[in-house]
């Protein structure tokens, strides 16, 4: 193919939904598999950060996690997907449509086990390394000014220093360059790795799909997308539970499968019989098997979900 031909152009994404996409890092691969189970179909060329959709007027456009928010805010792109320490750090107004459940971490003051900091105020007026230096800057910032009020001062003698590193964090505090750091803890393993402990958590964050303020009442398809999404999440924590009880046992039954709304009770031909369909979510699915199976739930049959539409 010519590169003519192969190249994108502005009047390609006329009439196109914009929709911001973490290029890598750890929210991507996640969020490839909430496009594919909401069929948004596509195909990303090598080494263009631009993707047409097959079967919606939709672009995919890959960036930064860190700059999907500032591109939404500022209309660039319609919508996008990102981590909610992302939005807190660019300090932009954006709509927050829907949390999707995973990215989930805790961003934290961390501190040397060996030291004798055991919450954030212990690290007032100390070096902070961290690479959320406007989140973390306004953070300390109401640290300082509550010890100086304290202390009955109109400011703290020596101000919480925050530096910017834009990566290996954690090594900070052992090289000298700060006394603390301020980063995300998924596991911890990198946290103690370093002999690190957290101290206190400033922000809880997950992925999250936003939206620019002014375009969510302006597109219907952004609404579309947001139930899409919403039904694979769904799909992803819950599975279809079909089995067959007596009658006689059916109330017990259904106490512990009691599903979102209510169970989906048929008659079958054999006298005395009752096929139930509930869902369950899918952590307790050996669990439930087991307590059905003691009641007299026989034929128990488990489905998974590829999406779903719930209210």
């Amino acid at each position: 193919m010519s590169a003519e031909r192969s190249s994108l152009h502005a009047t390609d994404l006329q009439d196109r939904l914009l929709f911001g996409i973490p290029k890598k890092g750890r929210l991507n691969e996640q969020v490839m598999t909430l496009l594919k189970g909401a069929d948004i179909q596509f195909h990303r060329k090598n080494r263009i950060d631009i993707a047409l959709s097959t079967n919606h007027p939709i672009a995919l456009v890959f960036l930064p996690a860190a700059d999907i928010p500032q591109f939404v805010a500022d209309g660039d792109v319609d919508i996008g997907i990102t981590g909610q320490d992302m939005v807190a750090e660019a300090g932009v107004d954006v709509d927050e449509l829907l949390a999707l459940g995973f990215g989930k971490c805790r961003l934290c003051v961390q501190a040397p086990v060996a030291s004798p900091y055991a919450s954030a105020r212990d690290v007032v007026g100390k070096r902070i390394a961290t690479s959320f230096t406007s989140l973390v800057s306004k953070y300390f910032k109401v640290l300082d000014e509550q010890v100086a009020k304290e202390k009955g001062l109109k400011s703290v003698e020596n101000p919480t220093i925050v530096k910017f590193l834009s990566g290996s964090v954690e090594a900070s505090c052992a090289l000298g360059l700060s006394d603390a750091i301020v980063d995300l803890v998924e596991s911890g393993e990198t946290m103690h790795a370093a002999k690190l402990h957290d101290i206190e958590t400033v922000l809880a964050t997950e992925a999250v799909l936003i939206c620019n303020k002014n375009k969510h009442i302006m597109n219907p398809l952004i609404e579309r997308i947001k139930r899409r999404i919403q039904g694979v999440i769904v799909a992803q924590k819950y599975v279809l539970c079909t089995y067959n009880v007596p009658r006689s046992k059916l109330i017990e039954a259904i106490k512990i499968t009691p599903g979102k709304k209510a169970p989906t009770i048929s008659a079958l031909e054999t006298e005395g019989w009752v096929a139930v369909s509930v869902m369950i979510l899918k952590k307790e699915t050996a669990d439930k098997m087991d307590e059905l199976e003691e009641v007299g739930a026989q034929d128990i049959l488990i489905t998974e979900l590829t999406n779903a539409r719930m209210n």
